[in-house]
């Protein structure tokens, strides 16, 4: 793939994976996103997974020739895209490694036989020149790794923003539901925790003219940037993305699940943006992204052991974890003889900031009746 005269894609697509980093579905498969600039010095910008090293250094092959590339850049160190780094500097042993200090010390713990590589230690807002094109490093550290970095060249002004505007899905299979959502699961999936450091990055990059962005995973943007920029702007601000509702309900013998799909009922005869998830059969994390999307969320969950079943326990968890915020939240219960769920949900969630809660608490005792106040509860919600 040619993105503009001088900078030329060599990534790979892997259809072989089942999670990504462990836990991710990712039924459209990832990409591992690697470039060439070719100038008067040749940069090879990131490496892939070590599944697809022999694929990567024949791509590279293909690009380069008989060039040597005077430099690799290493812009994150995770192993998706670090672990091709030591064949890489078999095969172009003179090639100079270009990463910041921490870069070289996470280098050096994951694989000890780099450590006489030649290297380049590079500064925040240093410069590396490559003939027309240079270079500008913008740190960006905890997105989501501390030694992450960015950098950016003037010439055709791209940003090779690492992990940053990726999105779950191999580039050569279309995604039916574009950019957006997937990008959205990523983030706050592996990013949404570090919403400051996003914000600050977000700052510095506003003082850069970015035409195109290249990330190590997913497509290469080059239409519309102001608009993933104003989205990763959103979902770091922890602003809500939709006015809507998003109900997760965790039922074991319907009831719970029928209270839900009451509600949800309800909320499309009153014209009401929503949608509704089993958080026990449904992607959980597709659910952190939509607690995350809409403005309002409804908790939905029998009593169990005292407290809260499992998966909804996880998921608010997971939520704090990603320092969930600034939203509206609703709670239904149900409990046969002492109904604490939603006191337990409560209480998990005392530590997020801005959320208003809806009163009263819906309880259920065992199953919907005439007297069930889910109607109130879909007014207060609109």
């Amino acid at each position: 793939m040619v993105i503009t005269k001088d900078i030329i894609y060599a990534g790979v697509d892997d259809h072989q994976i089942d999670l990504f980093e462990g836990q991710f579905t990712v039924p459209l498969g990832m990409a591992y996103n690697s470039y060439v600039i070719l100038d008067e010095k040749t940069a090879v910008m990131d490496t892939v997974d070590g599944k697809f090293t022999q694929v990567w250094l024949n791509n590279l092959k293909e690009v380069l020739g008989d060039k040597i590339p005077d430099y690799l850049v290493i812009h994150h160190m995770e192993p998706d895209h670090s672990a091709s780094i030591q064949a890489f500097t078999e095969v172009y042993p003179e090639t100079v490694l270009v990463g910041n200090a921490q870069t070289f010390k996470f280098m050096d713990q994951f694989y000890p036989g780099l450590q006489n590589t030649r290297r380049q230690v590079v500064t925040n807002n240093g410069t590396l020149e490559l003939g027309s094109h240079t270079l500008t490093f913008v740190f960006a550290p905890m997105i989501h790794w501390p030694e992450v970095m960015m950098s950016y060249d003037s010439q055709d002004k791209v940003l090779f923003s690492a992990d940053a505007f990726g999105k779950f899905g191999a580039n050569d299979v279309e995604d039916p539901e574009g950019w957006d959502c997937e990008a959205r699961r990523y983030y706050f999936g592996i990013v949404g925790k570090y919403g400051p450091q996003v914000q600050a990055v977000l700052k510095k990059a506003q003082a850069l003219d970015i035409q195109i962005i290249c990330s190590l995973h997913g497509p290469v943007l080059t239409e519309n940037i102001a608009y993933n920029v104003d989205k990763y702007n959103t979902w770091s601000s922890y602003e809500p993305e939709d006015e809507g509702v998003f109900i997760a309900y965790a039922s074991i013998y319907g009831h719970t699940k029928e209270a839900a799909e009451k509600l949800a009922g309800i909320l499309e005869e009153k014209g009401i943006e929503y949608k509704i998830a089993d958080l026990a059969r449904e992607d959980i994390y597709e659910c952190v992204e939509n607690g995350f999307r809409y403005s309002k969320l409804v908790l939905a969950s029998v009593t169990y052991n005292t407290e809260v079943f499992p998966v909804m326990k996880q998921y608010i968890e997971l939520l704090k974890e990603r320092n969930y915020q600034k939203r509206t939240v609703a709670f239904i219960e149900n409990g046969t003889w002492a109904p604490m769920a939603a006191k337990t949900m409560q209480n998990l969630l005392s530590t997020c900031k801005e959320l208003t809660f809806v009163e009263p608490v819906v309880t259920i005792r065992s199953s919907l009746n005439d007297d069930t106040p889910i109607r109130e509860l879909a007014e207060k919600l609109g």
